[in-house]
Parts: structure tokens; C-alpha cells; sequence
């Protein structure tokens, strides 16, 4: 396997320095697809890490940038994977888009939403207006995401309200979503691209790891400093990358979609390089002993 290229860890930190920087650790954030399940297969060493994490007093919240399920979604595929989570240790890249538009476009109500039912439905929860596949529904925003329901009749009229001008947004950069299945899942950072292709722009907006914005919310609701929290996930232009844009401890797995010959590779590394979360877990433990 991939994993196996490393022992348990590689750093860019000095073994005292990494004691340190994991001591001070009280939060983690943790991606979900690739870092703690595969597709719908949970991995036989999280609920102990989690547990781990408890027991140290490091409390812990799940990131994604998966916006294809609504927040409750969400919640109900944790509990039946065995993990008990409340709304407030969630956050996804729909509520950073949401949060979004209440700050920067307080305004507008009708939304041309690219997307599946699920992420439909939050955005008409929060209390705007999915417009109807109409060139006479103007849109005050167009948002663009991981869409598994979408048809080209969809894609065109994205593509030509778009083309006007008109606001638009992405609610994350992912080019594939990480699956356990024998397929690629085509995810937001692909479909924008092919957007791009025929309109010539690219999203005013991308919300969703690596915006540091999502790191924000939860050092505010814990009280915490960017050098008290972990990042943890699979990816390094996404959650790797948003750790260092917030001054965060950035933990790269590889037990998703990373490579260690990838991760080897990368400029600049990763803070630490793990096989799994349970390894990260040992490191914290390790600092406190």
C-alpha cells in the first residue's frame, strides 16, 4: 500500500520542535472523506483515535468539502458509521457558502444552484430561492458545486448565466470526491472547469478548504490560537494547504487520495506526513507523556 512507503511519520520539524507543536495542540479538525472513512467503509482505527482524542482533553470537529449531502445528511451517515457528532462539531463548504452570501451578497435571495437535492434543500432551509432552469428566472447569484444529479440541460444554463455576468460562485476546488468505488467522481473543481472552458471566467469566489475562512469558526467557538489547532486530511491543495494559509498544524494522511510519492514530492511539505490518524494520534500522545 502507499501508506507503507513511510515507518509512522516524516516532519519538516526538528523531533523537539514536533513535540512542542503537538503539546500544544487542543483542537482537531479533520476532513471526513479519504481521513476517517472511505466512501462508506469507516476505518477500523478512528473510533479509537477519537476516543484517544478525548481522553487527552482535545476536543474535534469534522470539515468537508463534500457539499452533496445537507448538514443532517451528514450527522445521520456519522451515526450510522458508529460516530455520535452534533451540528455544532460540523461544518461544511454548503454553510461556508451560506455564511458567505450573508456577508458579502446580503441582498440577494434567488439562487442558481448547480447541485444535488440535498445541498438544494440547505440553501432553501437558510431561506433563499433555488430559480427555475428559465431565461426569465434571473438569478442574483450563480453557485456552483458538486452536483452527482447533473443533467446538460443544467450545465448550459449555468454556463449561460455565467456568460452574463452575473455573480458566481463555487463552493469548493475538489477535482474528484475520494471514493471506495470502481469510478471517478467527477467533483466541483471539475465541473468549474468546464464551465470556465465555455464561458471564459472562473469563479469570482471559491468557497471550501484551502480558504482559511474555514478554520475561522471554530477558533472562535473554542477560544483558540491558529498554533493550538491540527488540521488533518488527505489532501494537500486543499486541507493541507488551508492549514498553512491559517497558521494551523497542517497533517497529511495517506490513507486517501495522497501519495507518498506525491507528498515527497510537494513544495512546500506538509507539516507531518502520517500513514493514518491513528499515527497522528500516537504523536499526541507521545507530546503529553
Amino acid at each position: 500500500m502507499k501508506s507503507n512507503m513511510i515507518e509512522k511519520y516524516v516532519s519538516v520539524f526538528s523531533e523537539d520542535d514536533l513535540m512542542e507543536r503537538c503539546r500544544r495542540i487542543r483542537h482537531v479538525a479533520l476532513d471526513m472523506d479519504g481521513t476517517i472513512y472511505m466512501g462508506g467503509t469507516l476505518f477500523p482505527y478512528t473510533l479509537s483515535f477519537l476516543e484517544g482524542l478525548k481522553s487527552m482533553g482535545i476536543s474535534y470537529s469534522f470539515l468537508t468539502n463534500n457539499p452533496s449531502r445537507s448538514l443532517g445528511e451528514y450527522l445521520q451517515k456519522l451515526a450510522k458509521l458508529g460516530i455520535p457528532a452534533t451540528e455544532e462539531e460540523m461544518y461544511t463548504t454548503v454553510g461556508a457558502t451560506i455564511d458567505y452570501l450573508h456577508a458579502h451578497y446580503p441582498q440577494a435571495r434567488k439562487l442558481f444552484l448547480l447541485g444535488t437535492p440535498g445541498m438544494i434543500g440547505q440553501f432553501e432551509q437558510a431561506g433563499f430561492v433555488s430559480t427555475d432552469d428559465d431565461a426569465a428566472d434571473v438569478p442574483d447569484v450563480v453557485i456552483a458545486s458538486f452536483d452527482m444529479s447533473l443533467t446538460y440541460d443544467r450545465l448550459c444554463c449555468a454556463a449561460w448565466w455565467i456568460s452574463q455576468g452575473l455573480p458566481y460562485l463555487a463552493t469548493n476546488p475538489d477535482r474528484v470526491c475520494p471514493t471506495d468505488l470502481p469510478t471517478v467522481l467527477v467533483d466541483c473543481g471539475s465541473i468549474c472547469k468546464c464551465l470556465e472552458e465555455a464561458t471564459g471566467r472562473r469563479p469570482d469566489k471559491v468557497l471550501g478548504k484551502p480558504d482559511p475562512d474555514m478554520l475561522t469558526g471554530i477558533l472562535d467557538r473554542h477560544g483558540l490560537q491558529p498554533d493550538q489547532i491540527a488540521m488533518a486530511g488527505d489532501r494537500i491543495y486543499t486541507d493541507i494547504e488551508m492549514a498553512r494559509r491559517a497558521g494551523a498544524l497542517g497533517v497529511l494522511v495517506l490513507s486517501g487520495e495522497t501519495t507518498w510519492e506525491t507528498a515527497s514530492a510537494a513544495d512546500p511539505r506538509p507539516d507531518i506526513t502520517v500513514r493514518t490518524v491513528a499515527d497522528f494520534g500516537d504523536l499526541l500522545r507521545r507530546s503529553r507523556a
